[in-house]
Formats: structure tokens, sequence, C-alpha cells
């Protein structure tokens, strides 16, 4: 009866170990630390992380099929920014929603988060 109720809740992880298998790539983190800031070109996102842009369009292709991210055309360019999924938290981080569970990511020393003592 125990391993039934374990079972169910490896099934319930399953969304969530996903995300965290698609968070655990540093430059899709970066990623998305930079469209918490607002909404980015691919060049743009290409400068800020030193990359080359068939490596940033690869990791931004996987985060918007797994439905993190949203684009829109505008002419030529292509614009991403994040969806109701993943939301800027205040300060500088990112919240993350995974139903029922709820990932807040913060940058180290942000006043925004409070530890308990």
């Amino acid at each position: 009866m125990e391993k039934e109720g374990m079972e169910v809740m490896a099934q319930d992880l399953e969304p969530l170990v996903g995300l965290f298998r698609l968070l655990s790539d540093k430059t899709r983190l970066n990623i998305l630390m930079i469209l918490a800031r607002g909404e980015r070109n691919v060049s743009s996102i290409c400068e800020e992380l030193g990359l080359p842009q068939p490596t940033v369009s690869h990791h931004l292709g996987l985060l918007r099929t797994n439905n993190l991210i949203t684009n829109r055309r505008n002419g030529k360019q292509v614009f991403y920014g994040l969806n109701g999924q993943i939301d800027a938290a205040t300060g500088s981080g990112l919240l993350i929603n995974c139903e029922p569970y709820r990932i807040n990511i913060q940058e180290a020393g942000d006043p925004a988060v409070s530890l308990p003592a």
C-alpha cells in the first residue's frame, strides 16, 4: 500500500523533473534571467551572452517548445519574452509555475529574498 503512494508521488513530480532538466543548462537559465528584464531579440541575447546565434537559437527553441517563453514577429525580427508560466519576480529573479509547485529563483544578495533567521 505504501508503494502505491510512492508511485503516485513520482508521477506527480514528473513535470517538475522535466522542468529542472531543462533549467539545468546554464545558457538556458541565463536566457530566462535576461528575458526577466524584458522582451529581447536573438541578436541582443547573443551579444549579452557572448554566444553565436545558432547556439542561442537552439536554446530559445527548447525553451519555446517547452512553453517557457513566447515569441512574436515584428517584420524580420523575432522577439522573445517570458510567458505566464514564468514571470519576472520582484527584484532580480524568476517565479516559475509548474502546477502544483512554484519555484522562486533569486540572485544572491537580492533584498527581495528573505531567509528565515
